[in-house]
């Protein structure tokens, strides 16, 4: 019987380089306001944010994606030729066919990268992440590009009171290569399908088509932020003890930026000391779901308040209900 040779990677693997693309449109809460009948305070109050992004019909899923990826490769100092694979974590390309993942891939000037689209929601770029480092290890690929993007205007109700201000648009990438020493700890996910009902679309394509009614997205918002406030921190936990990081030993905190209230609850249930910076980019972006990670970590970095060789724990949750955790090094 004959035997397979078995692929052998790197030993290690590490987040290379991180880049961020922000809409061009800035949208204050003064401009959703009267469509849900309510106030800027109410806004801040309830979610911390004080203005979204908003993208531009130029402002594509891909076109952001590509500004972003040439940022991140650019900061790894890696070529597009290098990467070998192209995952994108997206629930707003509206076509279900061909992945945008491989069009950003032609776009970008790889050769001939493997592409696919993930649909995890808001925690699809920590499991593009986990998979990323799977692959390098696993030997599938050397370098792999990890993208989030959202064009979430495109599927919300302006007139929805519970959604309506939250949602924004953006993109996130990081590249993802092999390391001398560990850089992306164990990751710890799930789901909870029988709760898939708390964050879901309106309506499914088929009526969509028949009707001519977007499937706006909706959120049952108090049964969520009790979920993710209390929950999740035992998931964050998980992921800090796989990794073998206490919090006192932990640089940063980047949480899903889907709400002030429920990272400042987190931080809280975690027992995080003052002495770890927490990302907090949802006051000016809002929750752009799979790409807010990347985002936040950009801007930390672009700020000084993270610095390579630093550890900072993920946490994500959303639709699904699904949620993925890991610690990484800070590229």
């Amino acid at each position: 019987m004959a035997t397979i040779t078995d692929a052998t990677g790197a030993r290690h693997a590490r987040i290379l380089g991180v880049g961020g693309y922000r809409p061009s449109r800035v949208v204050p809460n003064a401009e959703i306001v009267d469509a849900i009948d309510s106030s800027d305070e109410w806004i801040r109050t309830r979610s911390g944010i004080v203005e979204r992004r908003w993208a531009t019909p130029e402002e594509t899923v891909q076109m952001m994606s590509v500004a972003a990826s040439r940022k991140a490769l650019d900061r790894a100092g890696i070529d597009a030729k290098q990467v070998d694979c192209v995952i994108v974590s997206t629930v707003s390309h509206l076509m279900q066919t061909p992945s945008v993942a491989a069009t950003i891939a032609d776009e970008l000037g790889t050769e001939h990268a493997a592409a696919f689209d993930i649909s995890a929601a808001c925690a699809g770029f920590c499991h593009g992440i986990s998979m990323a480092a799977d692959f390098i290890r696993g030997g599938s690929a050397r370098h792999v590009l990890v993208i989030g993007v959202e064009r979430l205007s495109d599927l919300t109700d302006v007139h929805d009171r519970g959604t309506a201000f939250i949602f924004a648009d953006g993109a996130g990438a990081a590249v993802v290569g092999p390391s001398d020493a560990p850089g992306i700890g164990p990751v710890v996910w799930g789901s909870e399908g029988d709760r898939a009902d708390l964050i879901t679309s309106k309506t499914d394509w088929p009526t969509a088509m028949e009707t001519g009614e977007t499937p706006y997205l909706a959120m049952n918002g108090n049964p969520v932020f009790r979920w993710a406030s209390f929950a999740m921190a035992k998931i964050g936990q998980e992921a800090l003890d796989r990794a073998g990081i206490t919090a006192d030993e932990l640089d940063c905190f980047v949480p899903h930026q889907a709400n002030m209230r429920i990272i400042d609850a987190l931080a809280r249930s975690m027992k995080l000391p003052e002495s770890v910076k927490i990302a907090r980019d949802i006051a000016e972006m809002g929750n752009t779901s799979a790409a807010s990670i990347p985002l936040a970590l950009d801007r930390m970095i672009e700020e000084g308040q993270a610095t390579s060789g630093e550890t900072a724990l993920f946490i994500a949750f959303g639709a699904g209900l699904v949620y993925a955790a890991q610690v990484v090094v800070v590229p």
